[in-house]
């Protein structure tokens, strides 16, 4: 219980936190509200909860995660990838539940955040990221299809749809029957953020200057236009949601919290491999889980989105000096002031142009790198790669993630079982280049009657079944030396495969001797009972040893 503690308090305390770069920090930490702010209101909006729940998301989790994280310059709010799942999340919960799905929402949220400081304690940070790149690749180009769709009706000055389907099969409408200003402040914005000059980009970000002339076009217009407009938002803190729960939706919550999680940790990590290259320095992968964990918490707590390390807030706050975790909580805090004191200013802001901006967001989430090239890589990855983007965007993420993962690892257990079967040989020709010159004249003189039997590398189950094909040739020769000299790690299936040869061997009354069987691999051995069913005097430390024993055992 004292070790629980220690540990828990141990992870409680923020890293990093000092004052000696406070200019910079405020400077980052500003340039990262400013980008922050057209974000967090366009992701409220798709998320279909209100553009309200997107700030507060940006200020809990901005907030607590650089508190509380381990990437001292990270910067954390909602993002594309988890959007996307909270809007599946309201839509299913809230058709389920009309009373209480909001609530459930928000729980789900909580839960997430308590698996991810789970993930954190049990220090499963370093092995998140081990996930094939195809596989990443896949559901985030998925991902990005799927806000692209989502903005469609928006854009055309339509009310947003629940999912990809939907906005498929209003297509023709959109295009036959669009709000043409809607349209127009839409078209305008992906201009300005597509165009506007990187140097510039520095001093008002794309998306800000988008947001700010786009409203104001559109109030120029009026309200004869009939656009659809985000609303005032709150200018007060929320009160907290304490957590609901309903027994049917327990294992739905449950899985959408994993979902959230999984997939929080991993767009915070890959942000916090970004963050160490542009700043040399070296993150803390499962005490960052911590500190998105606690944002989360809080965030769902308070009725707001989660979030996760967002990788461009994160290089503009790095390029404006932000250095410690100090620069992630000014972001959050600024638009706290900014939530406070100008929240009846996001009213007239139209949806079109959060849509122009989401797509922009949309886009430069699709992996196009690695679409342009996977085909030259590998087939059979580009397959697995556009499975897991059409799973991701026609079914869930969930499977889409498990199922892609699934056929990366029968892939490479393949390509391993592949290498693995051709360090297993069967050697019955003396010219074999694997035998010295004495090695060689031993076997010559055993005429055909020694079959040495060698493996190389580790021997797992990949290598079992090459193993066993070489099990019927056992009964042709008089002596079998198994030479396990080369190999470092013998897994279960392996070496039952090697048991299974012996006892095929003793069956037909033939002599096995066994080679060099240390460490690892003799307490397997040991185990399965084989080195007991053997006489000391077949176990040899040298191959030559054996191949002489071998000779004279024939030899009349």
């Amino acid at each position: 219980m004292n070790h629980w503690l220690s540990q828990l308090i141990h992870f409680l305390k923020p890293r990093n936190l000092h004052f000696r770069n406070l200019r910079d920090d405020f400077f980052g930490g500003l340039t990262a509200a400013i980008v922050a702010l057209p974000l967090a209101l366009a992701f409220g909006v798709s998320s279909g909860a209100g553009a309200a729940t997107g700030l507060y998301g940006a200020i809990f989790v901005g907030i607590f995660a650089a508190l509380f994280g381990g990437t001292p310059a990270q910067v954390s709010g909602p993002t594309g990838p988890m959007t996307v799942v909270m809007a599946t999340i309201f839509t299913v919960l809230i058709g389920r539940y009309p009373e209480t799905g909001l609530t459930l929402s928000f729980t789900v949220i909580v839960l997430g955040g308590v698996f991810q400081i789970l993930f954190g304690v049990l220090r499963l940070g370093t092995y998140i990221t081990l996930m094939p790149y195809t596989v990443i690749s896949g559901f985030m180009s998925g991902i990005g299809v799927i806000i692209l769709s989502l903005q469609i009706g928006p854009l055309f000055g339509y009310p947003g749809t629940s999912g990809v389907v939907d906005s498929l099969r209003n297509l023709p409408t959109y295009l036959s029957q669009p709000n043409w200003m809607a349209l127009a402040l839409g078209l305008l914005t992906l201009a300005i953020v597509f165009a506007w000059p990187r140097r510039l980009n520095r001093i008002v970000p794309s998306p800000l200057l988008a947001l700010v002339v786009g409203t104001l076009l559109s109030l120029l217009v009026g309200e004869d236009a009939n656009l659809v407009r985000i609303g005032a938002i709150p200018t007060a803190l929320p009160q907290p949601h304490f957590p609901t729960f309903e027994w049917e939706a327990l294992r739905v919550m449950t899985g959408y919290g994993l979902m959230l999680a999984t997939l929080g940790a991993i767009d915070s990590l890959l942000t916090s491999l970004v963050a160490d290259n542009i700043t040399r320095t070296q993150h803390d992968s499962n005490q960052e889980l911590i500190g998105q964990g606690i944002g989360n918490v809080l965030s769902g707590l308070f009725g707001g989105l989660p979030g996760a390390g967002a990788t461009m807030r994160t290089v503009v706050n790095v390029q404006a000096g932000g250095k410690t975790p100090l620069s992630g909580m000014i972001h959050g805090l600024l638009l706290l002031l900014v939530m406070l004191g100008l929240g009846k200013l996001t009213a007239p802001i139209p949806n079109a142009v959060l849509a122009g901006i989401l797509i922009k967001v949309g886009i430069d989430i699709i992996d196009w790198s690695f679409l342009r090239r996977a085909h030259r890589l590998s087939l059979k990855a580009t397959g697995l790669m556009y499975g897991v983007l059409f799973l991701t965007v026609f079914v869930d993420l969930i499977t889409a993630v498990a199922v892609g993962v699934f056929f990366a690892n029968l892939l490479t257990v393949k390509s391993l079982s592949d290498l693995q079967s051709k360090q297993v040989r069967a050697i019955i020709h003396p010219g074999d280049d694997a035998l010295t010159a004495t090695e060689q004249a031993l076997l010559a003189e055993g005429q055909g009657r020694i079959m040495l039997f060698q493996l190389s590398g580790p021997m797992s189950f990949g290598a079992a079944k090459a193993i066993s094909q070489q099990m019927t040739m056992v009964q042709d020769y008089d002596v079998l030396i198994l030479d396990l000299t080369d190999v470092p790690r013998l897994g279960v299936t392996a070496a039952l495969a090697i048991e299974g040869m012996v006892q095929e061997a003793h069956r037909h009354e033939r002599e096995v001797f066994l080679v060099s069987v240390e460490g690892k691999v003799r307490d397997r051995l040991q185990r399965l009972n084989l080195l007991n069913a053997m006489d000391e005097n077949h176990v040899f430390d040298d191959r030559l040893k054996a191949l002489q024993r071998a000779i004279a055992l024939i030899t009349p």
